[in-house]
């Protein structure tokens, strides 16, 4: 989305569909705070999406502000390491006591789901396999006692096996389903302004008075529905041809592999029907 026109026309055609939304660096860089305000007025949980990537001081300082806006999670770049991550955790847990705010989820950017095995060792200097990056960032962020981290699906079942039931796992990459009727696009929960969409599973954090993720069908749930989610309905399409994610997965595959959050942008934003796109991931993700 790149105004707030367009964000608060595709609110509309998401309510009563999606209870969440994903506001990333371009609506916010447009619009900042409004977005959110816009957003949450009309009953949306926010993922702020703006991967907080500096020095410590700098970074505690921009999600006590995050958490001062109300977003129900938030993110940060795992490869900050560990001093900036453990001062985002303390900053959001004191904001939150402070403010008299439920305590937003802060999750860590492992590795961007554009870069393959390739470009993290040749472009940016990691002579490692995604995988094994992913869960060395991951392991750092659990560390500095983040709730969870950002992964491709590829690697949620990996992270799930190591981190544990309660670790939240955020995956974009999500595109296309699993039906053979599926044409259009989708969504789970948080579909909406320059979404990149996402439900939870049925976490359980103490301090948020959500029960967030992982509801939806992954290794240790028994749960098929997504939780605060929409009904079923709508279809999905296959991925664009200019599209950035190199690592991707059906919304049914990340939920088996442990995904929390499935980020779901363009097969939502671009679809004819954009809440017709998101009750295809839903339906998916309910049978699946």
């Amino acid at each position: 989305m790149e105004s707030l026109t367009e964000a608060s026309a595709l609110l509309d055609r998401l309510h009563g569909v999606v209870r969440g939304c994903k506001i990333g660096s371009q609506l916010f860089t447009a619009a900042g705070p409004a977005a959110i305000e816009l957003a949450r007025k009309r009953g949306f949980r926010v993922f702020l999406d703006l991967k907080f990537h500096d020095i410590p001081n700098t970074v505690a300082g921009a999600v006590r502000e995050a958490t001062r806006l109300g977003v129900f999670m938030l993110n940060v770049h795992a490869s900050g390491g560990l001093g900036m991550m453990r001062a985002a955790a303390q900053s959001v847990a004191r904001a939150a006591q402070e403010l008299g705010v439920p305590r937003p989820l802060c999750v860590a950017v492992t590795v961007l789901t554009s870069l393959g095995r390739r470009a993290l060792d040749v472009e940016v200097g990691v002579p490692a396999t995604v995988e094994a990056q992913v869960l060395h960032l991951a392991r750092l962020a659990q560390e500095a006692e983040l709730d969870g981290c950002v992964a491709s699906p590829r690697e949620a079942a990996l992270l799930r096996q190591h981190l544990g039931k309660r670790w939240v796992i955020v995956t974009p990459g999500i595109r296309g389903t699993e039906s053979r009727e599926a044409h259009g696009a989708a969504s789970r929960e948080w579909g909406g302004p320059e979404s990149d969409v996402a439900p939870p599973r049925e976490l359980r954090d103490p301090e948020s008075d959500v029960a967030p993720p992982r509801e939806l069908g992954g290794p240790e749930s028994d749960v098929a529905p997504p939780r605060e989610l929409g009904g079923p309905g709508g279809h999905v399409g296959a991925p664009r041809s200019n599209d950035d994610h190199s690592r991707i997965a059906t919304p049914a595959a990340a939920l088996r592999a442990g995904a929390d959050f499935l980020v779901v942008g363009r097969p939502i934003t671009a679809a004819p029907d954009p809440a017709a796109a998101a009750r295809a991931i839903l339906a998916e993700c309910s049978a699946g």
